[in-house]
């Protein structure tokens, strides 16, 4: 075999879980889960966590690593995702990290840049002004001072916003510019990426609301309120503002009806689609296979097979 990593990418509800699972029965490979909120204990249902059974069969590394009140960062995910890499090879196997979140694979693929460690004292002053103005005003603030960072960051992402602007109070430097004075450490195994990405966003849609509704069915409004609960999780941790997970919350806490919940949990599951579709697009990606097309997981297979075989 060679010593190619394999990437599995794609938008959510595109079905990567299902092709990986195929995949590990069929050829010398192990999968390694790229999701930022699988990793989380107790995230499972609204994850779409494979079950305890589909991991008997094709174990999954990076799940279940972190408890929710534990924020897990990309630097975490690429030195863990480093050492998985390093023992799957080590036992004869390719490793197939699979998964949606753009972030982690690019700091695997191309390194992280060093940046601050977190300061509580900029980090209280700044939560102080998010709640005298708002966070959108301090994504304007961002604007003006880091114009790259914000039109990366929603004005409703107070997590990376507060982040960019503890970079600019500790460095003085915008973020984005010290991105582009340190070039990381890139991947230190080859890579051969795929993409499985539907050439019909119809398709996509309608599979994100199947998923969805059959998550409700599931007990996903049960498996927020345990998390809800927890007194040590708060709000603005990134376990609970995961997409479905904060939407499931508005509406356990009183704040929309279940129409509503579910109308803006669709909404913001077709946005993060579209956003990773659009990274997919900038990335480096040596097939892409039409998750809606014929037979996917033969076509995926295909290409793996070769890149493990050579």
């Amino acid at each position: 075999m060679s010593a190619k990593v394999v990437f599995l990418m794609g938008p959510t509800a595109a079905g990567k879980t299902d092709v990986a699972v195929a995949l590990a029965e069929r050829l010398p490979v192990s999968i390694v889960s790229v999701d930022s909120a699988m990793v989380y204990r107790g995230l499972d249902i609204g994850t779409g966590k494979p079950d305890a059974a589909t991991r008997a069969r094709a174990p999954h590394r990076l799940i279940d690593i972190r408890d929710p009140a534990d924020p897990y960062s990309a630097a975490d995910f690429r030195s863990d995702a480093l050492t998985a890499i390093a023992e799957i090879r080590a036992s004869g196997r390719v490793p197939l990290l699979v998964g949606g979140t753009g972030l982690y694979f690019r700091a695997l693929r191309h390194g992280l840049s060093p940046l601050p460690p977190a300061d509580p004292a900029v980090r209280a002053d700044l939560e102080a002004q998010a709640r005298r103005v708002g966070w959108p005003a301090l994504h304007r603030r961002l604007a003006e001072r880091d114009p790259e960072a914000a039109r990366r960051i929603r004005p409703s992402d107070p997590q990376r916003i507060q982040r960019a602007l503890e970079v600019i109070a500790i460095t003085g430097l915008p973020m984005s510019e010290l991105h582009r004075q340190h070039a990381g450490d890139a991947c230190p195994f080859p890579v051969r990426a795929l993409s499985l990405e539907p050439a019909s966003r119809t398709w996509l849609h309608e599979r994100i609301e199947q998923r969805f509704l059959a998550m409700l069915e599931l007990g996903l409004e049960a498996e927020v309120a345990a998390l809800a609960g927890r007194a040590d999780l708060s709000v603005d941790l990134p376990a609970l503002r995961a997409v479905g997970y904060r939407q499931v919350l508005e509406h356990l806490r009183g704040e929309v009806s279940r129409e509503v919940m579910i109308a803006r949990a669709l909404a913001a599951t077709r946005q993060l689609a579209r956003r990773q579709l659009t990274w997919l697009r900038s990335e480096q990606v040596q097939q892409r296979v039409a998750a809606d097309g014929v037979d996917p997981v033969q076509r995926v297979f295909e290409a793996v097979a070769g890149a493990v075989s050579h």
